[in-house]
Protein backbone atom coordinates (compact mmCIF):
# COMPACT_ATOMS: atom_id res chain seq x y z
CA UNK A 1 0.00 0.00 0.00
CA UNK A 2 2.42 2.92 0.47
CA UNK A 3 4.16 2.06 -2.45
CA UNK A 4 1.23 2.62 -4.22
CA UNK A 5 0.56 5.67 -2.49
CA UNK A 6 3.98 6.27 -3.35
CA UNK A 7 3.08 6.40 -7.42
CA UNK A 8 -0.05 8.00 -7.20
CA UNK A 9 1.41 11.12 -4.81
CA UNK A 10 4.26 11.07 -8.13
CA UNK A 11 1.87 10.88 -10.56
CA UNK A 12 0.41 13.85 -8.89
CA UNK A 13 3.04 16.03 -9.06
CA UNK A 14 4.27 15.30 -12.78
CA UNK A 15 0.55 16.30 -13.68
CA UNK A 16 0.58 19.76 -11.50
CA UNK A 17 4.39 20.42 -13.27
CA UNK A 18 2.94 19.42 -16.41
CA UNK A 19 0.33 21.84 -16.16
CA UNK A 20 2.84 24.72 -14.48
CA UNK A 21 4.96 24.28 -17.87
CA UNK A 22 2.19 25.13 -20.45
CA UNK A 23 0.75 28.11 -18.27
CA UNK A 24 4.88 29.26 -18.42
CA UNK A 25 5.03 28.62 -22.28
CA UNK A 26 4.92 25.36 -23.15
CA UNK A 27 2.52 24.22 -26.08
CA UNK A 28 -0.70 23.17 -24.87
CA UNK A 29 -1.11 19.59 -23.98
CA UNK A 30 2.92 19.54 -23.87
CA UNK A 31 3.84 19.94 -20.31
CA UNK A 32 5.58 16.83 -21.06
CA UNK A 33 6.13 14.67 -24.37
CA UNK A 34 9.40 12.92 -24.54
CA UNK A 35 8.81 11.93 -28.93
CA UNK A 36 8.08 16.09 -29.36
CA UNK A 37 10.92 17.32 -27.24
CA UNK A 38 13.65 14.79 -28.56
CA UNK A 39 12.56 15.98 -32.11
CA UNK A 40 13.11 19.68 -31.48
CA UNK A 41 15.99 18.74 -29.37
CA UNK A 42 17.16 16.90 -33.14
CA UNK A 43 16.13 20.08 -34.64
CA UNK A 44 18.25 22.48 -32.21
CA UNK A 45 21.27 20.51 -33.17
CA UNK A 46 20.75 20.77 -37.11
CA UNK A 47 19.33 17.03 -37.80
CA UNK A 48 16.77 17.90 -39.17
CA UNK A 49 15.09 21.71 -40.36
CA UNK A 50 11.75 21.86 -40.01
CA UNK A 51 11.88 25.50 -38.47
CA UNK A 52 8.85 25.33 -36.29
CA UNK A 53 10.58 22.75 -34.02
CA UNK A 54 13.78 23.55 -33.10
CA UNK A 55 15.04 24.05 -29.98
CA UNK A 56 17.08 22.13 -26.92
CA UNK A 57 14.10 21.49 -24.27
CA UNK A 58 15.48 21.36 -20.92
CA UNK A 59 13.16 19.58 -19.77
CA UNK A 60 14.95 16.16 -21.31
CA UNK A 61 18.23 17.21 -19.78
CA UNK A 62 16.32 17.28 -16.52
CA UNK A 63 14.75 14.10 -16.92
CA UNK A 64 18.30 12.50 -17.36
CA UNK A 65 20.19 14.37 -15.10
CA UNK A 66 17.62 13.89 -12.38
CA UNK A 67 17.29 10.15 -12.81
CA UNK A 68 21.29 10.00 -12.96
CA UNK A 69 21.30 12.23 -9.56
CA UNK A 70 18.76 9.83 -7.15
CA UNK A 71 20.41 6.37 -8.74
CA UNK A 72 23.59 7.51 -7.75
CA UNK A 73 22.64 8.59 -4.23
CA UNK A 74 20.82 6.07 -3.64
CA UNK A 75 23.32 3.71 -4.82
CA UNK A 76 21.86 2.38 -7.47
CA UNK A 77 24.06 3.00 -10.70
CA UNK A 78 24.17 0.28 -12.42
CA UNK A 79 26.02 0.61 -15.68
CA UNK A 80 25.35 -2.41 -18.31
CA UNK A 81 24.86 -3.02 -22.19
CA UNK A 82 25.36 -4.77 -25.14
CA UNK A 83 21.77 -5.88 -25.74
CA UNK A 84 21.02 -5.93 -29.44
CA UNK A 85 22.36 -2.81 -30.23
CA UNK A 86 21.09 -2.39 -33.74
CA UNK A 87 18.02 -3.91 -32.93
CA UNK A 88 17.07 -1.29 -30.11
CA UNK A 89 17.94 1.20 -31.96
CA UNK A 90 15.94 0.63 -34.66
CA UNK A 91 13.21 0.09 -32.44
CA UNK A 92 13.83 3.78 -30.86
CA UNK A 93 13.70 4.74 -34.68
CA UNK A 94 10.25 3.25 -35.14
CA UNK A 95 8.93 4.29 -31.49
CA UNK A 96 9.62 7.73 -32.94
CA UNK A 97 7.94 7.71 -36.35
CA UNK A 98 4.91 6.14 -34.24
CA UNK A 99 4.28 8.81 -32.20
CA UNK A 100 5.17 11.82 -34.39
CA UNK A 101 2.68 9.97 -36.66
CA UNK A 102 0.84 10.08 -33.69
CA UNK A 103 2.17 13.27 -32.51
CA UNK A 104 2.77 12.68 -28.63
CA UNK A 105 4.24 9.80 -26.71
CA UNK A 106 2.73 7.89 -24.29
CA UNK A 107 2.88 10.58 -21.39
CA UNK A 108 1.45 12.86 -23.61
CA UNK A 109 -1.34 10.67 -24.70
CA UNK A 110 -2.03 11.17 -21.08
CA UNK A 111 -2.24 14.84 -21.34
CA UNK A 112 -3.85 15.20 -24.18
CA UNK A 113 -6.64 13.03 -23.00
CA UNK A 114 -6.58 14.77 -19.63
CA UNK A 115 -6.99 18.17 -21.71
CA UNK A 116 -10.11 17.11 -23.54
CA UNK A 117 -8.41 15.61 -26.67
CA UNK A 118 -11.11 12.76 -28.05
CA UNK A 119 -8.49 12.15 -30.33
CA UNK A 120 -6.31 10.46 -27.92
CA UNK A 121 -8.81 7.76 -27.44
CA UNK A 122 -7.66 6.34 -30.27
CA UNK A 123 -4.52 6.62 -29.89
CA UNK A 124 -5.48 5.05 -25.86
CA UNK A 125 -6.67 1.74 -27.99
CA UNK A 126 -4.18 1.43 -30.55
CA UNK A 127 -1.25 1.90 -28.00
CA UNK A 128 -3.09 -0.88 -26.03
CA UNK A 129 -3.55 -2.86 -28.84
CA UNK A 130 0.63 -2.56 -29.94
CA UNK A 131 1.10 -4.00 -26.42
CA UNK A 132 -1.20 -6.70 -26.60
CA UNK A 133 0.91 -7.72 -29.93
CA UNK A 134 4.01 -7.40 -27.79
CA UNK A 135 2.85 -9.19 -24.64
CA UNK A 136 1.95 -12.20 -27.35
CA UNK A 137 5.84 -12.55 -27.78
CA UNK A 138 6.88 -11.93 -24.94
CA UNK A 139 4.97 -15.22 -24.39
CA UNK A 140 6.28 -17.02 -26.96
CA UNK A 141 10.04 -16.35 -25.21
CA UNK A 142 11.26 -13.22 -27.07
CA UNK A 143 14.47 -11.50 -25.81
CA UNK A 144 16.92 -8.98 -26.80
CA UNK A 145 19.27 -11.06 -24.75
CA UNK A 146 21.35 -10.53 -22.00
CA UNK A 147 23.27 -6.94 -20.82
CA UNK A 148 26.95 -6.72 -19.37
CA UNK A 149 28.43 -5.24 -16.95
CA UNK A 150 30.70 -2.37 -17.97
CA UNK A 151 32.87 0.36 -16.75
CA UNK A 152 31.48 3.07 -14.60
CA UNK A 153 32.43 5.77 -17.43
CA UNK A 154 30.04 3.62 -19.83
CA UNK A 155 27.22 5.13 -17.84
CA UNK A 156 28.56 8.67 -17.20
CA UNK A 157 29.09 9.67 -20.48
CA UNK A 158 25.23 10.26 -21.59
CA UNK A 159 24.99 12.09 -18.44
CA UNK A 160 28.02 14.02 -19.20
CA UNK A 161 26.09 14.95 -22.77
CA UNK A 162 23.37 16.18 -21.36
CA UNK A 163 25.26 18.99 -19.33
CA UNK A 164 26.55 19.65 -22.37
CA UNK A 165 23.12 20.57 -24.09
CA UNK A 166 22.64 22.71 -21.26
CA UNK A 167 25.59 24.79 -21.53
CA UNK A 168 24.97 25.10 -25.61
CA UNK A 169 21.04 26.06 -24.61
CA UNK A 170 21.99 28.62 -22.09
CA UNK A 171 25.15 29.61 -24.26
CA UNK A 172 23.19 29.85 -28.17
CA UNK A 173 26.16 29.40 -30.11
CA UNK A 174 25.67 30.32 -33.74
CA UNK A 175 25.09 26.65 -35.09
CA UNK A 176 22.11 25.89 -32.91
CA UNK A 177 18.94 26.39 -33.89
CA UNK A 178 16.01 27.96 -32.16
CA UNK A 179 12.37 28.06 -33.60
CA UNK A 180 11.30 31.83 -33.86
CA UNK A 181 7.46 30.37 -34.46
CA UNK A 182 5.29 27.45 -34.16
CA UNK A 183 5.64 24.46 -31.23
CA UNK A 184 9.19 24.89 -31.04
CA UNK A 185 9.11 28.62 -30.06
CA UNK A 186 6.78 27.59 -27.20
CA UNK A 187 8.44 27.23 -24.30
CA UNK A 188 8.67 27.47 -20.49
CA UNK A 189 11.67 29.78 -19.09
CA UNK A 190 14.89 27.45 -19.32
CA UNK A 191 16.04 26.85 -15.93
CA UNK A 192 12.16 26.10 -14.40
CA UNK A 193 11.94 23.66 -17.62
CA UNK A 194 15.30 22.35 -16.39
CA UNK A 195 14.30 21.83 -12.86
CA UNK A 196 10.93 20.40 -13.79
CA UNK A 197 12.66 17.79 -15.44
CA UNK A 198 15.08 17.20 -12.62
CA UNK A 199 12.13 17.12 -10.25
CA UNK A 200 10.24 14.54 -12.45
CA UNK A 201 13.36 12.58 -13.79
CA UNK A 202 14.24 12.07 -10.22
CA UNK A 203 10.08 10.60 -9.12
CA UNK A 204 10.48 8.53 -12.20
CA UNK A 205 13.75 7.13 -10.52
CA UNK A 206 12.11 6.11 -7.78
CA UNK A 207 8.67 4.70 -9.18
CA UNK A 208 9.38 3.66 -12.17
CA UNK A 209 6.98 5.67 -13.78
CA UNK A 210 6.08 3.87 -17.04
CA UNK A 211 2.49 3.73 -19.26
CA UNK A 212 3.74 0.73 -20.66
CA UNK A 213 4.78 -1.31 -18.13
CA UNK A 214 1.57 -0.47 -16.46
CA UNK A 215 -0.83 -1.82 -19.15
CA UNK A 216 1.52 -4.52 -19.96
CA UNK A 217 1.92 -5.47 -15.64
CA UNK A 218 -1.88 -5.54 -14.93
CA UNK A 219 -2.53 -7.37 -18.75
CA UNK A 220 -0.09 -10.01 -17.51
CA UNK A 221 -0.16 -10.30 -13.77
CA UNK A 222 -3.56 -7.87 -12.87
CA UNK A 223 -0.97 -5.81 -11.28
CA UNK A 224 -1.86 -1.89 -10.99
CA UNK A 225 0.86 -0.13 -9.27
CA UNK A 226 2.43 1.43 -12.73
CA UNK A 227 -1.08 2.17 -13.82
CA UNK A 228 -2.08 4.26 -11.29
CA UNK A 229 0.88 6.69 -11.43
CA UNK A 230 -0.62 7.51 -15.29
CA UNK A 231 -4.06 7.24 -13.41
CA UNK A 232 -2.85 10.06 -10.99
CA UNK A 233 -1.17 12.35 -13.63
CA UNK A 234 -4.57 12.12 -15.90
CA UNK A 235 -7.01 13.35 -12.93
CA UNK A 236 -4.78 15.75 -11.44
CA UNK A 237 -3.41 17.02 -14.48
CA UNK A 238 -7.69 17.28 -15.65
CA UNK A 239 -8.36 19.26 -12.67
CA UNK A 240 -5.71 21.68 -13.39
CA UNK A 241 -6.48 22.17 -17.05
CA UNK A 242 -10.11 22.76 -15.70
CA UNK A 243 -8.98 25.66 -13.03
CA UNK A 244 -6.60 27.41 -15.71
CA UNK A 245 -9.16 27.08 -18.45
CA UNK A 246 -6.75 24.92 -20.75
CA UNK A 247 -9.90 21.90 -21.19
CA UNK A 248 -11.39 21.66 -24.43
CA UNK A 249 -13.58 18.54 -25.11
CA UNK A 250 -13.93 17.59 -28.46
CA UNK A 251 -12.07 16.03 -31.47
CA UNK A 252 -11.36 18.94 -33.75
CA UNK A 253 -8.78 22.14 -33.33
CA UNK A 254 -6.85 20.51 -30.75
CA UNK A 255 -3.35 21.84 -30.43
CA UNK A 256 -0.73 20.01 -31.88
CA UNK A 257 -3.13 17.07 -33.17
CA UNK A 258 -4.80 15.98 -35.75
CA UNK A 259 -8.41 13.97 -36.08
CA UNK A 260 -7.53 11.04 -38.85
CA UNK A 261 -8.81 8.35 -36.15
CA UNK A 262 -6.66 5.35 -38.22
CA UNK A 263 -3.56 6.77 -38.32
CA UNK A 264 -3.86 7.75 -34.93
CA UNK A 265 -4.80 3.96 -33.75
CA UNK A 266 -1.97 3.02 -35.95
CA UNK A 267 0.81 5.27 -34.99
CA UNK A 268 0.33 4.35 -31.18
CA UNK A 269 0.31 0.43 -31.77
CA UNK A 270 4.03 0.78 -33.10
CA UNK A 271 5.18 2.91 -30.21
CA UNK A 272 3.13 0.34 -28.08
CA UNK A 273 4.44 -3.12 -29.99
CA UNK A 274 7.89 -1.19 -30.02
CA UNK A 275 7.99 -0.23 -26.23
CA UNK A 276 6.89 -3.38 -25.18
CA UNK A 277 10.04 -5.14 -27.11
CA UNK A 278 12.19 -2.92 -25.42
CA UNK A 279 11.09 -2.96 -21.93
CA UNK A 280 9.60 0.23 -21.42
CA UNK A 281 8.13 3.71 -22.95
CA UNK A 282 10.39 6.89 -24.15
CA UNK A 283 10.00 8.14 -20.98
CA UNK A 284 11.61 5.22 -19.38
CA UNK A 285 14.11 4.67 -21.80
CA UNK A 286 15.54 7.92 -20.37
CA UNK A 287 15.58 7.33 -17.15
CA UNK A 288 17.00 4.06 -17.41
CA UNK A 289 19.80 5.55 -19.59
CA UNK A 290 20.34 8.23 -16.65
CA UNK A 291 20.65 5.68 -14.53
CA UNK A 292 23.31 3.66 -16.14
CA UNK A 293 21.47 1.60 -18.80
CA UNK A 294 23.33 1.88 -22.23
CA UNK A 295 21.04 -0.09 -23.81
CA UNK A 296 18.51 2.31 -23.13
CA UNK A 297 20.60 5.45 -24.21
CA UNK A 298 21.55 3.34 -27.77
CA UNK A 299 17.36 3.86 -27.99
CA UNK A 300 17.18 7.20 -26.71
CA UNK A 301 19.75 7.33 -29.77
CA UNK A 302 17.89 5.93 -32.15
CA UNK A 303 14.62 7.66 -30.92
CA UNK A 304 16.56 11.40 -31.98
CA UNK A 305 17.68 10.00 -35.22
CA UNK A 306 14.00 8.99 -35.77
CA UNK A 307 12.77 12.55 -34.95
CA UNK A 308 15.18 14.07 -37.35
CA UNK A 309 14.10 11.75 -40.18
CA UNK A 310 10.83 12.14 -39.45
CA UNK A 311 10.79 15.53 -40.40
CA UNK A 312 14.24 15.54 -42.90
CA UNK A 313 11.76 12.57 -45.20
CA UNK A 314 8.57 14.19 -44.12
CA UNK A 315 6.88 11.07 -42.27
CA UNK A 316 6.12 13.13 -39.58
CA UNK A 317 2.32 14.26 -39.45
CA UNK A 318 1.06 17.88 -38.63
CA UNK A 319 -2.37 19.20 -37.54
CA UNK A 320 -3.62 19.03 -41.00
CA UNK A 321 -3.04 15.26 -40.68
CA UNK A 322 -0.62 12.38 -41.98
CA UNK A 323 1.45 12.72 -44.91
CA UNK A 324 1.58 9.55 -47.96
CA UNK A 325 5.17 8.90 -46.34
CA UNK A 326 3.97 8.68 -42.90
CA UNK A 327 1.62 6.47 -43.59
CA UNK A 328 3.72 4.23 -45.85
CA UNK A 329 6.34 4.56 -43.10
CA UNK A 330 3.95 3.29 -40.04
CA UNK A 331 2.78 0.31 -41.93
CA UNK A 332 6.85 -0.67 -42.91
CA UNK A 333 7.38 -0.50 -38.89
CA UNK A 334 4.31 -2.68 -38.48
CA UNK A 335 5.82 -5.36 -40.70
CA UNK A 336 9.29 -5.08 -39.29
CA UNK A 337 8.18 -5.36 -35.25
CA UNK A 338 6.61 -8.41 -37.00
CA UNK A 339 10.10 -9.89 -38.27
CA UNK A 340 11.76 -8.73 -35.22
CA UNK A 341 9.05 -10.35 -32.55
CA UNK A 342 8.96 -13.76 -34.74
CA UNK A 343 12.87 -13.95 -35.16
CA UNK A 344 13.96 -13.29 -31.48
CA UNK A 345 11.09 -15.30 -30.26
CA UNK A 346 12.62 -19.00 -29.39
CA UNK A 347 9.39 -21.09 -28.93
CA UNK A 348 8.21 -19.56 -32.04
CA UNK A 349 11.58 -20.59 -33.89
CA UNK A 350 11.52 -24.03 -32.66
CA UNK A 351 8.15 -24.50 -33.41
CA UNK A 352 8.78 -24.24 -37.25
CA UNK A 353 12.76 -25.04 -36.76
CA UNK A 354 14.15 -22.01 -37.49
CA UNK A 355 17.77 -21.70 -36.30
Amino acid sequence: MGEKKSIILAGGIVGIIAVLLVTLGNPANMGFCIACFLRDIAGGLGLQRAGVVQYLRPEIMGLVLGSFLIAVSKKEFDVRGGSSPIIRFALGVMVMIGALMFLGCPLRLILRLAGGDLNAILGLVGFTAGILCGIYFLNKGFSLKRSYKLLKTEGIIFPTANLGLIYLLITAPAFIFFSTKGPGAMHAPIFIALAAGLIVGGLAQRTRLCLVGGIRDYILFKDSYLLLGFISILAVTFIGNMIFGFFNLGFAGQPVAHVDGLWNFLGMVVVGWGSVLLGGCPLRQLILAGGGNTDSVVTVLGLLFGGAIAHNFALAASPKGPSVNGQIAVVICIFILLLISYFNSEFLKKKVGVK
